[in-house]
């Protein structure tokens, strides 16, 4: 290797590329021999790159999946835990970057690393098929000060805790903190993970469940004859309408006040008429979120409960087995302070909830054939109002 006196226009002709299958052997041979931490084995969602001169290899990166865990960056976005797992996938991870030997030259590794952030997003939708806004990546502070990140305005958000992850899970004691970075890919990339509702290219996880015409418009029906508890006066939507929405985003997966407000924004028109929505001006609309919850805090869970057994019984009937599941229910305590326990049953192959108990064991989950004899129905439905409560 030759010792170059590189000018900021040989600084231009640096670019990077992926590693193309045929060099993933030289990649891995050189990162095992140069950087401290060793080479990295592909797992799940990895793209490695190299930098080059010409024809020459400067230097090499590795991005991977983003931390399963990280109290700093979780702090600076403010996500919902319920919402971290299913886009951790819109977050990577730079989990190596090495300049190889004789290429240690002054705004070389934050050229390579502008490089790689400009091109990321695009090579990640075409190798994995969606979108990534945010990257981390984690500095021993004992070894480097994060210069080129901070040189690239990559945001220092906190330290880590110093636990490492192993095979059973974390070590015991706590080891070296790292300084965590990040680096938004979007402008909006914080509001965005923090969503109550994701939409297309970025929704990437989460329930898959779906709703279809038919049962669109019948679920209004089944809740034409609550009595509605609010005052005729500045009524906007019909009961039953609000209800039939809130009923449809909690199938589909929706947890809370707002992600089921997001969700009957997301409804196409077609949608909306088949719910029941009221028609104004050319278009129809949909509750807001401070209806949705004025009225689930209102409503009799009594009437409520009878309504979603109907439902059930009608659309319930093409699975063949339940799973039984007991859950304890975060944060939520009932009159006499106790901690709420809820056992649910689910339909396997409508992926619909016929019931949930309140105050049922918690119990591993099992398999109960539907033509087999039962001693006993579940007294509660899928879906009350102190349920949702619960959850929100």
């Amino acid at each position: 290797m030759l010792h170059l006196e590189v000018t900021v226009l040989n600084l231009r002709e640096i670019f990077v590329r992926p590693v193309r299958p045929c060099e993933e052997q030289h990649y891995q041979k050189l990162m095992q021999e140069h950087h401290y931490l060793g080479a990295l084995p592909k797992i799940s969602e990895t793209l490695w790159y190299v930098a080059l001169w010409g024809d020459q290899w400067v230097g090499l990166l590795s991005f991977s999946a983003s931390a399963l865990k990280c109290t700093a960056r979780d702090r600076w976005i403010g996500w919902n835990f319920r919402h971290q797992y299913d886009r951790l996938k819109l977050i990577v991870n730079n989990s190596r970057f090495l300049i190889l030997p004789d290429w240690h030259i002054s705004n070389l590794g934050s050229r390579i690393l502008s490089l790689c952030q400009r091109r990321l997003n695009t090579d990640w939708q075409k190798a994995f098929g969606h979108a990534v806004v945010l990257l981390e990546t984690f500095v021993d502070p004992q070894r480097f000060q994060g210069t080129i990140y901070k040189a690239a305005n990559w945001l220092y958000v906190g330290d880590t805790k110093g636990f490492g992850r192993t095979r059973h899970g974390y070590t015991a004691t706590a080891q070296s903190p790292k300084m965590v970075f990040l680096k938004p890919l979007q402008a909006d990339a914080r509001a965005l993970l923090s969503r109550a509702l994701l939409q297309s290219p970025y929704c990437t996880g989460g329930c898959k469940m779906m709703l279809n015409a038919q049962q669109m418009q019948s679920l209004p029906f089944f809740f034409a004859e609550i009595p509605d508890p609010r005052r005729a006066q500045g009524r906007r939507h019909r009961l039953a309408t609000v209800l039939a929405i809130a009923t449809g985003a909690c199938l589909c997966g929706m947890r809370g006040y707002r992600a089921i407000a997001d969700w009957a924004k997301s409804l196409g028109k077609g949608a909306r008429q088949r719910f029941g929505c009221r028609y104004d001006k050319g278009h129809y609309l949909v509750p807001s979120e401070s209806i949705i919850r004025d009225v689930l805090i209102r409503v009799d869970p009594v009437h409520l409960d009878r309504a979603l057994q109907r439902w059930n019984q009608t659309y319930a009937q093409h699975d063949e087995s339940l799973a039984i599941d007991g859950k304890t229910m975060r944060n939520a305590i009932d009159d006499q302070g106790h901690q709420t326990h809820i056992l649910s049953a689910v339909g396997h192959q409508s992926k619909n909830c016929y019931t949930q108990k309140k105050w049922g064991p918690c119990q591993p989950k099992t398999t109960k054939n539907l033509n087999a004899p039962t001693k006993s129905r579940w007294p509660s439905p899928c879906l009350t109002p102190s349920i949702l409560r619960a959850r929100m």
